[in-house]
């Protein structure tokens, strides 16, 4: 099935395991808002399935109170608000548990996003999520679902055994008090690099569900400049593996490739769906979700690879 055919007929997606693996990786997906803007948030349901989770960033220098409007505003829109509580930004474990009560009562949280931030000091006694995790505040707000980060390529500032000791301890700490964790991995370019580590993981024993961050369609630009920003050094190198031009640099990149790299395992390998990040902006991120889902795409001629129609893929 080449791209000239799905163009013509968007909807005609073949139904094979592949295609129905991929859909459903997008109909499970979750998004991120960074939106500082409340009026924005009107505007998710019409792009999103009901029920979809949103994450809502804790950016440096964002109040507590935008957080909790949004999310509000999230749950009154029909999709369901998962906020990042970034350890680093809370100065004592009484703001965690105000902070998550309030999440609860206002907003309806059930789920959040546990991670240590990107402050390099922290304002209180939390330098790590596990810190957080440990203090009980989760199941005693009754927020039970809690996700934590993963690292297909490493973190830049922390040693891998670092890294699986802390996610042991976590694992550990939540099995003994009734908490549920999955894991919501940094986006990636290398879909064979994220299936090693998932694999990894499942080696070592560690069955948490895993959803797959994928960087949203963006312009090449803008994609090598977050890479550079969170550290992502293979996927970076993996961008500018082609000579650099200014052509080449505004041209749109999106997650099709890595996407139909982990569709066939993913069930096997609790892969549970897709984590995009829009770098190239919400809308069109929520569209790919959306074409992808109902199976808007064509293969390439290998059959190997999804395509977009040109028509679905707005510039920005």
């Amino acid at each position: 099935m080449t791209l000239e055919s799905v163009t013509s007929a968007p909807a005609v997606a073949r139904d094979t395991d592949f295609g129905r693996a991929i859909a459903q990786l997008a109909r499970n997906a979750s998004i991120e808002t960074s939106t500082r803007n409340l009026a924005d948030v009107a505007g998710y349901a019409p792009l999103l399935a009901p029920g979809t989770d949103v994450y809502v960033t804790f950016l440096p220098g964002t109040p507590y109170h935008h957080i909790l409007s949004v999310a509000t505003r999230l749950r009154q829109a029909g999709l369901n608000p998962v906020p990042h509580l970034a350890a680093r930004r809370f100065a004592s474990a009484a703001a965690v548990a105000d902070f998550a009560a309030r999440l609860r009562d206002e907003a309806g949280v059930t789920r959040v996003l546990l991670i240590a931030g990107d402050s390099q000091t922290a304002c209180g006694p939390f330098g790590s999520s596990l810190e957080v995790l440990e203090t009980g505040v989760f199941q005693s707000c009754g927020i039970r679902s809690i996700g934590i980060a993963g690292y297909p390529e490493g973190h830049p500032g922390i040693p891998q055994q670092a890294l699986d000791d802390a996610l042991e301890r976590k694992i550990r700490y939540a099995g003994t008090h009734g908490l549920e964790l999955f894991i919501v991995s940094q986006f990636c370019f290398d879909g064979q690099r994220v299936l090693d580590w998932v694999t990894r993981l499942r080696e070592r024993g560690v069955s948490l569900p895993v959803r797959v961050g994928v960087a949203g369609p963006a312009t090449v630009r803008t994609l090598l400049s977050y890479s550079i920003r969170c550290g992502i050094g293979a996927s970076m190198k993996a961008l500018g593996s082609r000579p650099v031009s200014l052509t080449r640099l505004l041209a749109r990149h999106g997650p099709e490739q890595l996407a139909s790299t982990v569709a066939r395992p993913a069930a096997a390998l609790g892969i549970a769906g897709l984590h995009l990040f829009p770098f190239g902006g919400f809308a069109e991120s929520a569209r790919w979700i959306a074409d992808v889902a109902a199976g808007r795409f064509g293969l390439d001629e290998r059959g190997k690879t999804i395509e977009l129609p040109a028509v679905n893929r707005a510039a920005g």
